[in-house]
């Protein structure tokens, strides 16, 4: 059987934290111990892609020779594509308009077209052509719920959308002394007691009603709130209401960008909450982290995320702050480790990235026979 070639457009890696980063890197760390395929990450800081992704015979980084999005996607990607014979090449909701190769898509969710309200209306226009452009250019889309295949499928009118699980982690998983690491945590950044939101900046996440949850229950008293990811839309009512705080309120609102990936994991392990209370998700992965490392998370229960139907209680309605307010009280009240114990054994089982790598291998392998 021939060698397949797999191009990874990996541009993600070269900023903050966000859900595409940790789809990829999940996937093709399970991916590469396929021997039988030949993997091409490309980014331009490969040297934190080879931190990430090793060293192995099957595995090949290549540097894109800018950041710029136009030079990579007209000239970088094509090039490095006819370079190296590649067979297929993965993207991220857009695609080279010069083909090459097979595409295969990941479309993660077209949130903007049914929430128009939580995006700017220029970038919704831009984007809504650029990806059904992608979608209609690719002979494999992907995604990982029942909600986003739908909703791409009625916007773009195609038939090639493919649901792949989307896994945690298997170091999320992995036992450590939450004590020891508050401690360290404490120590090395002065944070304790810490409420953590994983996730980019944009009004749809709903960091506002996190924010004033977290200043109206007087939680700046004994905790940090602990926001990382980077800014993709600015949202004005979280910058106001940050901006009106008090300089006590404002030493306990940390927000971070770029961290590194161990960085984070430590942080998230020392949390008493975790919190995501996004108004819209194509899929929803950071809550699922947490609570396979076992700590107490509240998680909307909006668009993808109803179908993590195990959180129950857990719930939140992110429209509803009265009942943030009473469910995040609530649970920093009310510890039940029996109950985080069972919830990570039950994601373990149901969210892992072998499964999404057997889909995955499954579906390539199928269009490889076609013409």
């Amino acid at each position: 059987m021939k060698t397949k070639k797999i191009f990874i457009d990996c541009h993600v890696f070269d900023y903050g934290f966000q859900g595409t980063r940790t789809y990829i890197q999940g996937l093709y760390l399970e991916l590469i111990k396929n021997k039988e395929i030949e993997f091409y990450f490309a980014a331009t800081d490969i040297n934190n892609l080879k931190s990430v992704f090793g060293d192995s015979e099957n595995i090949h980084y290549v540097e894109y020779k800018s950041k710029n999005k136009f030079y990579r996607l007209l000239i970088d990607i094509p090039l490095l594509i006819k370079k190296n014979n590649i067979d297929f090449a993965h993207f991220q909701y857009i695609v080279p308009p010069f083909k090459k190769c097979k595409y295969i898509n990941s479309i993660h969710d077209v949130l903007f077209i049914d929430f128009p309200e939580h995006f700017p209306k220029l970038s919704s226009i831009k984007n809504e052509f650029l990806y059904k452009y992608s979608a209609k250019k690719s002979e494999i889309i992907l995604t990982g719920s029942q909600y986003s295949k739908n909703r791409i499928e009625t916007h773009f009118k195609i038939n090639n959308v493919f649901t792949t699980v989307y896994g945690v982690e298997s170091v999320f998983y992995d036992s450590y002394d939450k004590k020891e690491v508050q401690e360290k945590v404490k120590t090395k950044y002065g944070y304790e007691n810490i409420i953590i939101y994983v996730s980019r900046h944009e009004p749809r996440k709903n960091h506002y009603r996190l924010l004033k949850a977290f200043i109206d229950l007087k939680l700046y008293e004994n905790h940090h709130l602990l926001l990382i990811g980077d800014i993709t839309f600015r949202d004005e009512k979280f910058d106001n209401l940050l901006e009106e705080s008090s300089k006590e309120i404002k030493e306990k609102i940390i927000l971070k960008k770029k961290v590194a990936y161990n960085e984070m994991l430590q942080f998230l392990r020392a949390s008493v909450l975790a919190v995501y209370p996004s108004f819209a998700e194509g899929f929803g992965l950071p809550p699922l982290e947490t609570i396979a490392a076992k700590v107490p998370t509240l998680c909307s229960n909006a668009t993808s995320m109803s179908e993590f139907d195990f959180f129950g209680e857990d719930f939140i309605n992110p429209a509803d702050f009265e009942e943030i307010k009473r469910k995040i009280s609530y649970k920093l009240s009310n510890i039940n480790e029996k109950r985080q114990e069972e919830l990570s054994i039950l994601v373990e089982k149901k969210y892992n990235w072998n499964e999404a790598a057997h889909s995955f291998i499954d579906i390539i392998n199928k269009e490889s026979i076609k013409n």
